[in-house]
């Protein structure tokens, strides 16, 4: 658990070892966002028809310079795809990142609790059967319905968070039982579905980038320019939080109202990519347990972190994905849940030796 001391800001913010520990972390968000740059910019230039780097750079600088074929591959078709990883990493990690905070659990994400499931099975639902559950927004029925089923999963988990004797192991065991039962119904619909309804859903299950357009691109990287400073403005209280519910209740921190709050925008957060471009796993597990190594549990520091580590995972499995089979695009699902499952399991062992 952490310390108290670990949280507090030293009286005199002058001295110089807090200087450099805030240098320090502005140093390191500063190296996370050079190598996301270098990771989309390296995502751009592979392909069926690979380009240096040199070229891709100087086309993204100053595409009026470039060849016209140049241009069309690197912002109509491959771009888009290195800002869908670069976003969808993103808001899945703030996604887990929060989740791991208000439940106190580091295995807590959208993921292993059961709300990408949840997602998956609501954009299934307008896929296969046509079904909006909002009637009034059918042009947007597949990203609708994933947000009403992710908070539907996201509700059932705030309620069973707030019952007396309930331990975060209780919570874990709900997620995954959610899982399971999302992932029945999902496949369900599956059995019943038309071939090109099943080979729809089976792709994009797999996790997939290859249908970013801009327009998606965008509406991905609204919601978490919208979400990220909700949460930038209750920093403070999410860092308490990570004291223990009572200490921040002392603080004068409302507990279950931020647990809600946090919960609804942790739903959108992984809702809007699920319904894109399918399940992709384990991003919101490691990208924030890597920022909190390199940079602690205040939010200040923490949050962005937690963005960039997702953002850089997911572009940097893209670029894998290309890289494994030369012409050919991996389901990038695939390989996040291959580098994702060892550790997980390393983090269930050390979380069993160790308080978190």
């Amino acid at each position: 658990m952490t310390s108290l001391a670990d949280l507090q800001v030293p009286a005199e913010t002058g001295h110089h070892p807090y200087r450099r520990l805030v240098l320090r972390r502005i140093l390191i968000l500063a190296g996370l966002s050079l190598l996301l740059a270098l990771s989309v910019a390296v995502d751009v230039s592979l392909g069926p028809a690979r380009y240096a780097l040199g070229e891709v750079v100087a086309t993204l600088l100053q595409p009026a310079q470039a060849e016209a074929q140049m241009r069309m591959v690197v912002w109509e078709i491959r771009m888009p795809m290195a800002l869908m990883a670069v976003t969808v990493g993103a808001c899945l990690s703030l996604a887990g990142a929060q989740m791991q905070t208000i439940l106190a659990n580091p295995l807590a994400s959208p993921f292993t609790l059961g709300i990408s499931a949840a997602a998956s099975f609501g954009a299934a639902l307008a896929m296969v059967l046509g079904v909006a559950l909002v009637p009034t927004a059918l042009a947007l029925m597949v990203p609708i319905n994933a947000f009403a089923m992710a908070m539907v999963a996201a509700l059932l988990i705030f309620a069973l968070s707030t019952m007396r004797g309930v331990t975060v192991e209780t919570i874990v065991l709900l997620g995954i039982a959610l899982v399971f039962t999302f992932n029945a119904l999902l496949a369900l619909l599956q059995y019943f579905a038309s071939e090109q309804a099943l080979a729809a859903v089976v792709f994009w299950t797999m996790g997939s980038l290859t249908k970013a357009t801009w327009t998606k691109v965008a509406v991905t990287a609204l919601i978490l320019v919208i979400v990220t400073p909700l949460f930038a403005r209750r920093a403070w209280a999410l860092t308490a939080i990570r004291l223990g519910e009572t200490r921040a209740a002392a603080m004068g921190v409302p507990v279950r109202r931020l647990r809600l709050e946090t919960l609804v925008l942790v739903s959108a957060l992984a809702a809007v990519p699920v319904s894109f471009v399918g399940t992709i796993g384990f991003i919101g597990i490691v990208g924030p347990h890597i920022a909190r190594l390199l940079l602690g549990e205040d939010q200040r520091f923490f949050l962005p972190g937690s963005i960039l580590a997702g953002a850089l995972i997911l572009s940097a499995t893209s670029v894998l994905s290309k890289a494994i089979l030369p012409g050919a695009v991996l389901p990038i699902g695939i390989i996040t849940a291959l580098v994702g499952v060892p550790f997980f399991a390393t983090l269930i062992f050390t979380h069993g030796r160790r308080q978190w």
